[in-house]
Formats: C-alpha cells, sequence, structure tokens
C-alpha cells in the first residue's frame, strides 16, 4: 500500500504520530468519567490507575474495637467484684451504752469456695438454674430456645434463658434494665467472664453475691439468716430451699413466704433427680426444709436511726457481716422522750423532741408521734416557723452591740412598710428592760430592737449560732418568720449554754480534735462571758421561771424561750437545764392552726415532764455558768392568813366539799392547757 504524498514518516492521515491513540490502551465507554485513581499526566502520556487497599482499615478497626471493648470490660467488669464487700453494709447501730437500737441496710458475709461445700449444694444450683453449666461457653443457646418456648406456651415469662455465668454478670457489674444494650453488654462479659475463670471459680462467686431475699447477698450470709449454720453444713433440703430461692428472692423468702418456698425446693429436688445429683427416689423422699426461728429483730427504721445512718455510712469502710456502730443515744432517755411525746394531750397534732448535750451529741430524737405511721421526721425535716424562739438571736445581736438586760426599749405599737405587729396579749407596757420585753416575749418591742440594731445584725448573729437556712431580710424575720428545722434551733440554744459557737448536733462519738492548722483555721467562736453569755442566761431564765415558759421551770436553774407562730401554727419550747438542752414542737401537718395551745402550753409541760425525769436518772453535771451570771432569787408566793375563817358554817363546807374537788381539777386542767 502506498502511502498518501502528504504523509510523511512522523504522520498518518494527515494526523502527528503524537496525537494519535494508544492502540494498547483498554477502551473507555464513552460517557463515563475516568477512575478517580487515574492521576492527571502531561499530554501525550497515557494515565495508569491506581489499586487502593482497603484491608489494612478493616483490620486496624477490628484491633479498635477489640482494644476499646477490652478496657471497656477491664473497667466495668474487674473478675474480684463478685467477691468484694458491699459497699453499704448492713449497720447495728448501738446506743452509748452498747444497746442495739437499728439495723440497717443488706447483709453480705465473706465469700465461698464450691470446692469446701457439700457437693449438693452446688448441684442444686446448677440443677435448676443452669443444666448445661458446665458445658457452654457463657451462653446456652439450647437453655435459650427452651425458655422462649416455655414463655409462649404459658403466655408470659415462665422461665429465663439466662446462664449463671450472665447472672454474675448481670447482678454484678450492670443494671436490671431490660434493653438490648444491657442483654449486648451481658454476653460480652460472660464471655469475658468465662475466658478468664474456671467454672468452679464462676460458680464461687456466683454464690458468693447472689441475693436471696430479707436483705441477704451471698450463699455464707443465707446459710446463716435461715438456718443458723455454716453453707458447708448445709443439708440436701436445705441446699434446695436457698437454689430455689434465686429466681424470686422477695417472693420466695422462707421467713414470709413458707409454702411457696416449700413447693419451690420441691421443684428443685425433682431437676436434680433428673440431672443425676440424687436419685429419683431420695428427690421425691426428701422433706422439705423449715428455716429455724428467728430471734427477736431489731427495728429497721428510728426517726434517730434514720437520721445518722447516712453519716454512719461514710464513717466506716465497707465490710463483710454486720458492721456494729456506736451512736450518741441514750436509750434511757430516749424511752422518756418517747413516754413524754406519746402522753402529750394534742389530739390528732403530731409533737417531736430532740435532747442533746451542749456539745451536740444527740441523746434522744422523736420526730412524730408514731414512726410506723410517719416515718418524716419532724426534727431534722421539717422547716417550720419558730416564732419567739427565733428572739433569741434579736437579743443576742442587742448584747453584743452594747445593749443590756436592764437596758429601756418601747413598748409600743410600730408600723413598718404597712406592716404592724402585735403583742399576743393585746398589752403595750411603754417603756420597759429587755429583760422583761423578752420574758414576756414582746413583739413591738422585738421588732423595735431589731430595727434599731440592723436586720444584718440579727442575721449575722443566727448565722453565727449555726442557722444555715434561708432568713429573709424582712421586718417580721425578728418574729420568727423564717423556716428553721427543730435541729437547728436546739443547736443554736446549744450554743447559748456551752458558751462556743457553732454547736453541730451529731449522733456518732466526737471524732479526734483537730490539732495543729487544721485547728488555726477552725471557724469556731465563742460567746463573750461578760458581755454576751452571762447577760443572755439572764434573760433566758427570766423566760423560763417568770415570763411565758413558766409552765416549763423546774426545781434546777432552768433557761428557755417559748415560741408560737401566726393563728398558732406552730408552738414551741426550747432551754436547757443540768447537761441536756432539749426543743419542743408541737403542730400539725397540714399547717393548720392548734386552738388554744401556745408555746407556754403544752411543749413547756412536755418539756418539763420529760427534764424532771432525765435529770433524774442522768445526773450529770452542766457546763459551769460564767462567774458574771449570779441565779436571780426567785419571788416568794404571797402567805395565805392562816387565822382567817369561814364565814358559813361547817356542814356547809363538808355538803360542798365535792365540788370544791372537782373545781380544783377543772382548775388543773386548764392550767396544763
Amino acid at each position: 500500500m502506498r502511502v498518501a504524498e502528504r504523509d510523511g514518516i512522523w504522520s498518518r492521515g494527515g494526523v502527528p504520530v503524537e496525537e494519535l491513540p494508544d492502540a494498547f490502551a483498554p477502551e473507555v465507554p464513552q460517557g463515563t468519567v475516568p477512575h478517580e485513581g487515574i492521576v492527571p499526566e502531561e499530554e501525550g502520556t497515557v494515565p495508569v490507575p491506581k489499586k487502593r487497599r482497603r484491608w489494612p482499615i478493616y483490620l486496624y478497626s477490628i484491633a479498635a474495637l477489640i482494644f476499646v471493648t477490652l478496657i471497656w470490660l477491664i473497667v466495668t467488669a474487674p473478675l474480684s467484684r463478685a467477691l468484694e464487700p458491699l459497699q453499704d453494709p448492713a449497720l447495728l447501730m448501738l446506743s452509748d451504752d452498747g444497746r442495739p437500737i437499728a439495723l440497717r441496710g443488706a447483709i453480705k458475709e465473706a465469700p465461698v469456695d464450691v470446692k469446701t461445700l457439700n457437693r449438693l449444694t452446688p448441684a442444686a444450683f446448677v440443677a435448676i438454674e443452669d443444666r448445661r453449666f458446665y458445658s457452654h461457653w457463657g451462653i446456652d443457646p439450647r437453655g435459650i430456645a427452651r425458655a422462649a418456648l416455655a414463655n409462649l406456651r404459658g403466655g408470659g415469662v415462665r422461665e429465663g434463658g439466662s446462664t449463671i455465668t450472665q447472672q454474675l454478670a448481670k447482678t454484678n457489674f450492670l443494671s436490671g434494665d431490660r434493653t438490648i444494650k444491657r442483654k449486648a453488654q451481658e454476653v460480652i462479659i460472660a464471655f469475658w467472664l468465662e475466658a478468664w475463670l474456671t467454672k468452679q471459680e464462676i460458680l464461687s462467686r456466683y454464690l458468693s453475691s447472689v441475693y436471696f431475699g430479707d436483705g441477704v447477698y451471698g450463699l455464707r450470709a443465707a446459710a446463716h439468716h435461715y438456718f443458723r449454720r455454716d453453707p458447708e453444713n448445709l443439708s440436701l433440703a436445705q441446699s434446695a430451699m436457698l437454689a430455689g430461692m434465686v429466681q424470686a428472692p422477695s417472693r420466695l423468702a422462707p421467713t414470709q413466704h413458707l409454702l411457696a418456698a416449700q413447693k419451690r425446693s420441691r421443684l428443685v429436688l425433682q431437676a436434680m433427680g433428673e440431672t443425676g445429683a440424687i436419685s429419683p427416689g431420695r428427690a421425691r423422699s426428701t422433706a422439705p426444709a423449715r428455716p429455724v426461728v428467728q430471734a427477736a429483730k431489731y427495728p429497721t427504721g428510728t426517726y434517730f436511726a434514720d437520721w445518722v445512718a447516712p453519716y454512719a455510712q461514710k464513717a466506716f469502710d465497707a465490710d463483710f457481716g454486720t458492721v456494729k456502730v456506736q451512736t450518741t443515744l441514750d436509750s434511757n432517755l430516749q424511752r422518756l422522750a418517747v413516754r413524754a411525746v406519746g402522753r402529750a394531750a394534742i389530739g390528732d397534732a403530731q409533737a417531736a423532741l430532740v435532747a442533746m448535750r451542749p456539745d451536740g451529741r444527740v441523746v434522744a430524737m422523736v420526730g412524730g408521734k408514731n414512726y410506723r405511721d410517719s416515718p418524716f421526721n419532724r426534727v431534722t425535716q421539717a422547716r417550720r416557723q419558730p416564732g419567739s424562739a427565733f428572739k433569741l438571736f434579736v437579743y443576742l445581736a442587742a448584747l453584743r452591740s452594747g445593749w443590756t438586760p436592764d437596758s429601756m426599749i418601747e413598748d409600743k405599737p410600730v408600723t413598718i412598710d404597712g406592716w404592724t405587729p402585735v403583742n399576743s396579749d393585746g398589752v403595750y407596757r411603754g417603756q420597759i428592760t429587755l429583760r422583761e420585753a423578752f420574758a414576756r416575749s414582746s413583739n413591738a418591742a422585738t421588732v423595735r430592737l431589731s430595727q434599731a440594731l440592723g436586720r444584718n445584725n440579727v442575721i449575722r448573729a443566727a448565722r453565727d449560732l449555726g442557722i444555715t437556712t434561708p432568713l429573709p431580710d424582712k421586718p417580721s424575720l425578728a418574729l420568727g418568720s423564717a423556716g428553721v428545722s427543730l435541729l437547728e434551733l436546739t443547736s443554736a440554744y446549744a450554743a447559748v449554754a456551752s458558751g462556743r459557737y457553732p454547736i453541730v448536733a451529731r449522733g456518732l462519738p466526737e471524732e479526734q480534735a483537730p490539732e495543729g492548722l487544721s485547728q488555726f483555721f477552725r471557724s469556731d467562736g465563742a460567746l463573750d462571758p461578760r458581755r454576751d453569755q452571762a447577760p443572755m442566761l439572764d434573760l433566758l431564765y427570766a423566760a423560763a421561771n417568770n415570763g411565758t415558759g413558766r409552765r416549763a421551770a423546774l426545781a434546777v436553774p432552768t433557761f428557755g424561750k417559748t415560741g408560737t407562730t401566726q393563728e398558732n401554727r406552730d408552738a414551741l419550747f426550747i432551754g436547757f437545764a443540768g447537761d441536756l438542752v432539749v426543743g419542743v414542737w408541737v403542730g400539725r401537718d397540714d399547717n393548720k392552726s392548734l386552738g388554744k395551745i401556745s408555746g407556754g402550753t403544752v411543749p413547756a409541760v412536755i418539756w418539763r415532764n420529760f427534764m424532771t425525769s432525765a435529770l433524774a436518772i442522768d445526773r450529770r453535771r452542766g457546763p459551769d455558768l460564767p462567774v458574771e451570771f449570779r441565779i436571780p432569787l426567785r419571788r416568794p408566793e404571797p402567805q395565805q392568813p392562816q387565822d382567817l375563817k369561814s364565814p358559813l358554817p361547817p356542814e356547809w363546807s363538808d355538803a360542798t366539799k365535792r365540788l370544791r374537788e372537782v373545781r380544783k381539777v377543772l382548775d388543773r386542767l386548764i392550767g396544763e392547757r
């Protein structure tokens, strides 16, 4: 073939050879884009596609997932957790003389080792809970299928498909939520446990931590609780009963549901016969066990125990068994407090009493008339207005500012921002001393005094003595319009009795006194004996012996103050004598009026009744009073003339003798109210 004349060596059909397509390159379909791996090259070069290797990405992702899962397992499922004590162990609280007063929390004792148990004991659990325990790797597909079929036939959840390993994972490392996520985590942890532990170790951990009802965890605690014997000595019937309880511990506890527990134990014995652990004949002939009769149980809750339990849990480390906690409660004084509140004539109203030492150790606490009817603690949880009992802080602020009990204050009506306080008796006495104003609980004089001092100084005095609740900066604050707890208010009066502040109420023995820098930086303060404490004792003595609180007066020096809120919704008396500081509150939970009850009536009588008996058995000497304080001489009672005779005939007097006796009884009853 002849080449066209116009074609030379370097051209074909008039087209230069460098512009001709590559005859050996693969054809690219028309309308497609070049592969993203093809890198554009210089004109005249042929692009070569580069293949991306994806397998390293998959490999690294799988390795990262395994690493993260491993870290999660190490943090979430430490292998020793089932062998550790509970974080909140059982606390047996004791009075200061060692008497048990309450048992709180769950009990878990030392772990068990299946190698030391009767072989039938672990066999009972395996037979009823996981028959293929020794052959599976953490999950049992056959068991899951069997449980699903049984539940389908029964129309509900009749059986569970979880293995013992899964149960160990669930009870020790996960929450009880029934979600797909939690179930997946359970399976992963089960594989983890099977990979690192032997079957004997898994079963030992399971038996050491599973719940058996009645607040008891682990086989050792259950054997002691229900049968009063060590787990190594359990009989076949006892082992079967405990194994049967695991399915529903609260519903199958033999102490509460004996017949149901025995029926379930027969199923366990039947399962043991089917698995060959025992013969079918022995399974049929074994009589169900019965729990050992329990000794008298301690109360799980009292007003004092509920209050002190959180502090006790923080003060003691986790341990197996029951942790004995010594408290400050005096069992004899507590008995007297319960009696004093129980005998109070208050109808359907409530009453509360707290007694403490001047250093804050609580020795008696009654948060209501009946704990079973109402466990709400009106000593620690209620925030009620203290009424005139709050005046302690107003007059303390006055003493700090240079006033004295003999300083004069005007007892006349006063109006502040449209508000006019009134005296409870409706009487205004003009110029009176601070002593008389405090003893008579004059509202007008107290509000005038608060205004003269500045409410910020009153608030500062309350804060110094330990009041932590919000205190509104209003004129009515001086009359106790801010809610406080009876415990805090009584602690403030304890500060006056002891001469130092703040006094923090406590139910546990005093910890080691701070030393060194801790002692140097403590914020504790002391009342000035001459300027603050002695004059304050003067005022409190006047109120308790000659003023509104005179029904509380004892044969020994008595100091205290009444408190009554608006419309007689709350009535209080707080005071101290000997080595006891006691606060009493009476009121209604619905905040309705108490009628004619005021702080100087029923609360003062409750206080006196308790203190009369308490001081007789306590016989402790209180803190030394400051030398600047002198107990005032009591006013002598007016003498009745002895030589005056009745002008009535003697027979008239004899005839009205019964009427006079009835009158005396009525006068006494009216006086107590």
